[in-house]
């Protein structure tokens, strides 16, 4: 009996290269959470690189436990993880009122218990993501991660050259020979255009004084991440209150992410596996509080990188977490990967963050649209998910909470698209009940009896 391409292990040669693509398409937004909230603390340099170090260390044992996975921990898929950005705001505030860091870590210890205590919950919950709400739940993910890429390409947020031409024309280049290796290379190397794409464009760069090494001569040989570095966890009531917003959040982006690479692998996420996937997510996050690190979630870019790819195999991704181990031991090494100037990574981003997008629009192909409300579903879900992402302050004045949730454009699609879901197709309909369909959910074309009539000729 032939595995699933899931299970299949590729050669360790190109088990390191398509490894190696994927921890370089989630570094810079890995790092980028320790970066922010280590910064709006005012911690020193050596802090700052300790955090990151952290950071890496626990995003690869994460990764090693989604993909591989030990009794009912691990969605078993290719998954990376990484901190989510998710947490970002309430930590800062958590940070910088008074609570530092060991508040902090007491509130995510507390938010990761949570996760496993809820995982069960969410995964007798899958019933109501039928292909309706999960076609425009990744495609929420792909339209949300482009001004990612967009920002990358421009040089980076915040940076003294930011849109400058150069930096917009090495993005382009970095994108055509991206899909230049996709169309016109042998089948191993299309399967790692991206990486070759970034190696091309970081090759153009040096000449062109694009990259700083000088972060690498600074870092250390090797580190490790003790236990609670920066004193014993403090457990403040209003930090864990915010925290478990934020946990209902990455529950809820993660369960999206999930089902997304269940569709692109062939391979579909069932409440069980949901559940040990999310548990996993809650692990992960227990460790992050002690070892002086984050919450960590599914990261959507690798998503979009295993539908462009084709690569279906968890044992690719299982291998960039342990290059991710590798980095977070080696200080030295991760100082190489993020001297990667930003605008390399923003022409790899668009291809890879417009793929998830292209896969949500794939998925929505298989719903029914006529004679229903599906297509209000799929435009008002759109709308809500992307309006943060369009403009990022429309919920400046409300509060934290709200914030949390409804600045991500992932969790704020994702809720729209799950009650409009349950409005339109699951309460009765007018003059009538809704008939089930065949694999008991109301997604596809449920309401044509109801509402046949709109479709006669005027």
């Amino acid at each position: 009996m032939t595995k699933h391409p899931v299970d299949q292990v590729p050669p360790v040669r190109q088990l390191t290269a398509l490894g190696l693509q994927h921890v370089l398409a989630m570094y810079a937004g890995a790092v980028a959470v320790p970066l922010i909230v280590g910064s709006a603390m005012k911690l020193s340099p050596a802090d700052l690189a300790y955090l990151i170090t952290a950071d890496l260390l626990v995003c690869g044992v994460a990764t090693l436990v989604q993909c591989v996975g030990f009794w009912r921990f691990g969605v078993r898929l290719p998954i990376m993880q990484g901190c989510t950005f998710a947490a970002v705001s309430p930590m800062v505030l958590i940070g910088t009122t008074g609570g530092g860091l060991p508040a902090i870590y007491g509130s995510v210890i507390v938010a990761g218990l949570a996760i496993m205590l809820l995982a069960p919950v969410f995964g007798r919950l899958l019933r109501f993501f039928p292909p309706l709400v999960t076609g425009t739940v990744i495609l929420v993910i792909g339209v949300s991660l482009l001004p990612v890429a967009g920002n990358w390409a421009a040089g980076g947020a915040g940076s003294a050259d930011f849109g400058a031409p150069r930096n917009i024309a090495l993005a382009a280049f970095v994108l055509v020979v991206v899909l230049g290796v996709q169309r016109f290379a042998p089948a191993f190397l299309s399967r790692i255009a991206v990486l070759v794409g970034i190696l091309v464009g970081l090759a153009v760069a040096v000449p062109f004084g694009f990259t700083d090494f000088g972060g690498v001569g600074d870092a250390d040989w090797a580190g490790i991440s003790t236990p609670f570095h920066f004193g014993a966890p403090v457990f403040e009531f209003s930090a864990i209150v915010s925290m478990l917003v934020v946990a209902l959040v990455t529950m809820t982006e993660t369960t999206g992410d999930l089902i997304a690479v269940g569709e692109m692998t062939d391979r579909r996420v069932e409440p069980r596996s949901l559940s040990d996937g999310l548990r996993a997510d809650g692990l992960s996050t227990v460790l992050g509080g002690v070892f002086n690190t984050f919450p960590y979630t599914a990261y959507a870019q690798n998503v979009g990188l295993v539908g462009m790819t084709r690569v279906r195999s968890r044992w690719v991704v299982a291998a960039a977490g342990g290059i991710l181990v590798l980095l977070g031991l080696l200080p030295k090494l991760g100082a190489v990967v993020a001297a990667i100037p930003a605008p390399v990574l923003g022409g790899a981003g668009l291809v890879m963050f417009g793929t998830v997008a292209a896969s949500g629009v794939r998925t929505l192909a298989q719903v029914d649209f006529r004679g229903n409300n599906n297509l209000t579903v799929v435009a008002v879900s759109v709308a809500v998910g992307v309006l943060p992402v369009g403009v990022p302050t429309i919920y400046g004045k409300f509060p934290d909470w709200f914030q949390t949730v409804m600045n991500s454009g992932i969790s704020a699609g994702c809720l729209t698209a799950i009650v409009l879901n349950l409005l339109f197709n699951h309460l009765p309909a007018k003059g009538g009940s809704v008939a089930p369909d065949p694999d008991g959910l109301a997604g596809g074309g449920v309401e044509e009896g109801v509402e046949e009539p709109r479709e006669e000729p005027v």
